[in-house]
Parts: C-alpha cells; structure tokens; sequence
C-alpha cells in the first residue's frame, strides 16, 4: 500500500477508537472518579506497552532536555486532560452532544497544525476542514424539529467535553515538534507511563479504594486501554508519520461519526435528522 494511504488509514481507524471513548466514558463515569480511571487505564496500558517492547528488544529512546519536555507536555495534555475532561464531562453531557462537540476536533487540529507548526495546507484541505466545520454548525445549531429529542445537555459539560477536545488537538501534534524521532512503540509506552504518573497523585485524593466495586464501569477503562489507548496509539503515531499534520487532523472527522453512531447503538440514544447531517 502507498505510504500516504496507509497514513490515512492508520489514522482513521484510531480516530474511530477515539470516537468510542465518548461512549465508554459515560460508561466509566457513572462508577469511578476521572483521575483513578485515567490512572487505571494508563497501568494496564503501561504494562502491556512494556511486555511488547520487551518482546519485541525495543530499547527506550534517549531524549534530550527539550525532547523530554515537549513529550511530558504531550502526555499531561492529551493523554491525562483528554481522559478526565472527557470522563468528567460524560457525568453532565449527553453522548450524542458530546459526539457532535467532538466534531469540532478537525478544525482545531488543523488550526494548530497551522498556526504553532507552521505547515501550510494546499487549498482544498482547507475546503475540506470547512466542510467538516460546517457539519458541526448544522449539528450544534438548534434545528426544532430537526434537532435530536433527548434532554438539553449541561453547558458545563459541553465546556469540559470541549476542553478535551482542545486537548486532543494538542497530543495529535504535539510529536511532530520533536526533534528526535521516536518509533511508535516506544513513544506509545512513555506517554502512557508518563500519564500514569501525572494522574496518579490526583488519583489518590480521590480515594477509590473507598468507591464500591462497578464491574461496567472496570470493564470500561479495561477496554479504554487496550482499544483506543495501546491499539490507538500504535495507528495514530504510524500513520501521522506518513502525513502531514493538517492531513492527520482532517481524518479526526471520523471521530464524531463514531462518536454519534456508537452513542445510538450502545446507549440508545435518540439521533435528530441535524445530527445524522452533519456528520455526512
């Protein structure tokens, strides 16, 4: 397969991963505290990242000074924020609206992409980030009786569910500003090492082991790790490193599209014709 295309498909199915976690995260919030489910996802991912390097006798990377803080930066926001964001969010959104908000994630990679790495996308990138915008306008804009028929979502909520967002944008790009490369495996295994240990003091202020035990919500944060965390990170570095920034940030379109699809199958949610719009 040409590298370009292998690119945008790498990054495309972990964009889907990244869709499912607005499901899973309502999942999650119901029974455990946003910072002991982000420190519990990074541990199991952490680990199983470490087994496969070890099996596969791939060496940790030698960073210099700024290297290491641009990926202390990656994972604090992008890993820790986008999870806790996210989870906390889910307690007051619905995960249809926060599906859509998660639409505005092309246009914030992209402006990123743009403005703090200086790339500049050809003319018709730039329409097809427009076209991606506009669909979350026909979704967010209150449609009567298009607009779906669940209950008003929290405004607060959509604000975190955004700030995650924000963050995501911020983990997708972040890497292309390093200026020693990283293979995939081993940059995978320190952002979530790195997240583990961000989230881990926070973590314990939250006391979980005085939450009773949510079998849902543990197989949650089980399939967080080993789904959009340890598959999804493995895609995601693969495939940014065939693309170009602005051209990795389009494919995060597909976030909402699975975002809102998996929000209508698994939790039963209500999808309006606006919705089912803007996605196309």
């Amino acid at each position: 397969m040409n590298s370009r295309y292998a690119g945008y498909l790498f990054c495309a199915l972990a964009m889907l991963g990244v869709g499912s976690t607005v499901v899973v995260s309502k999942t999650i919030a119901a029974g455990l505290p946003p910072f002991s489910a982000t420190a519990l996802r990074f541990a199991i991912a952490f680990a199983l990242f470490v087994l496969i390097m070890r099996w596969r006798g791939v060496r940790w990377p030698r960073l210099d000074r700024r290297d290491t803080l641009l990926v202390i930066a990656q994972a604090g926001a992008g890993s820790v924020g986008y999870t806790v964001l996210l989870i906390s969010g889910m307690r007051l959104a619905s995960a249809v609206d926060a599906g859509v908000i998660a639409g505005t994630l092309p246009a914030v990679s992209a402006g990123v992409a743009m403005f703090a790495l200086g790339e500049r996308p050809a003319p018709a990138l730039l329409g097809a980030i427009v076209l991606a915008t506009a669909g979350v306008l026909v979704c967010t804009v209150p449609g009567g009786e298009l607009a779906a028929p669940h209950a008003g979502g929290s405004l607060t909520g959509n604000a975190l569910v955004f700030a995650a967002v924000v963050c995501e944008a911020l983990f997708i790009l972040l890497n292309r500003k390093l200026r020693t490369p990283v293979a995939p495996l081993p940059l995978s295994a320190l952002m979530c090492g790195i997240g583990l240990a961000v989230a881990l003091v926070p973590a314990c202020f939250e006391t979980p082991w005085r939450t009773p035990v949510d079998a849902p919500a543990l197989r949650g944060v089980l399939y967080y790790a080993l789904v959009p965390t340890v598959l999804g990170f493995l895609l995601w570095y693969a495939g940014a490193a065939r693309i170009s920034g602005a051209e990795a940030g389009l494919t995060t379109a597909l976030v909402p599209v699975s975002a809102v699809a998996f929000a209508a199958l698994v939790l039963r949610e209500p999808v309006g014709v606006a919705q089912l719009a803007g996605v196309a």
